[in-house]
């Protein structure tokens, strides 16, 4: 079975989609969960019975992820707000993924979470947006594209419109990728 382990930092509605989607596909379980803080979506973690860990942020925390996570096929970066660093990416290379809400490499890097993305989208006046899932390497939003999901974004009047129009299309577009790769399929997607 193809191991995933899911990382978060908040309400964890991405990790609940995931062990949805891996009740219905049986090509992975999640197998751990950890958290860079105390947070609420550790309560999927107990209702399915899956262990969990919050790791304290720190200098070691990329350190500490990579020993719990190293015997997994894959790592899912869900509303993940700390950025690994160092020996986990090395170890870890094209086994731990990310979902950046544009479509990259536009509106990516440092800073660029959350509201911030869709109010770069909105001020570049972009008639489409949507989601990438890509590795996660050194440069943050830096990695090879794994799938891409488009959105059209026209009408959309502010910035919180459009973060509802993709946050539509981003638990779909992850669980996609997750798939994907649990099945040994490693390709990129653009749908409408």
């Amino acid at each position: 079975m193809f191991k995933v382990a899911v990382l978060i930092s908040g309400a964890g509605t991405t990790l609940k989609s995931i062990l949805d989607d891996a009740k219905k596909d049986a090509s992975y379980e999640v197998g751990l969960v950890l958290c860079d803080r105390r947070c609420s979506g550790t309560a999927y973690a107990e209702k399915e019975n899956i262990p969990y860990k919050i790791l304290e942020r720190d200098h070691t925390l990329s350190d500490r992820v990579l020993e719990e996570v190293a015997s997994f096929d894959l790592v899912v970066l869900a509303g993940f707000l700390s950025i690994l660093e160092g020996k986990v990416l090395e170890t870890m290379k094209n086994r731990i993924i990310n979902l950046h809400p544009s479509l990259l490499p536009s509106f990516g890097g440092r800073g660029m979470y959350g509201i911030h993305v869709h109010e770069a989208v909105h001020r570049s006046k972009m008639p489409i947006s949507g989601c990438t899932v890509h590795y996660v390497d050194e440069v943050v939003d830096g990695g090879s594209f794994i799938l891409k999901r488009i959105i059209g974004i026209k009408d959309a009047k502010n910035p919180e419109e459009i973060q509802s129009l993709v946050s539509s299309i981003e638990k779909g577009a992850l669980t996609d990728a997750i798939r994907l790769l649990a099945k040994g399929e490693d390709f990129y997607e653009s749908t409408h």
